[in-house]
């Protein structure tokens, strides 16, 4: 059996995890909201449109924002839209 080099040190407790501030989606999600378009297409280069309506609709259910966008897929492609 080879040896292996470890340390062991002695804490107090776990630390907390840290989470994230806000989603890099937030930025998609406040440029409708400012904007005038009632329906827009989001296009992200390398994610599939489902992907991108399941992180957009985390994201409006984190903010609390369901009753002022909408997401929805249609034939692979992302919408929002303004209920």
């Amino acid at each position: 059996m080879s040896d292996m080099n470890f340390k062991l040190e002695e804490v107090k407790e776990k630390p907390h995890r840290r989470y994230r501030k806000g989603s890099k989606y937030d930025p998609v999600l406040d440029r409708f909201l400012e904007g005038k378009a009632k329906l827009v297409k989001v296009e992200v280069p390398g994610k599939d449109a489902n992907y991108i309506r399941t992180q957009l609709k985390k994201r409006i259910d984190a903010r609390g924002c369901g009753d002022k966008a909408e997401v929805s897929v249609v034939n692979n492609v992302a919408y929002i839209e303004k209920p």
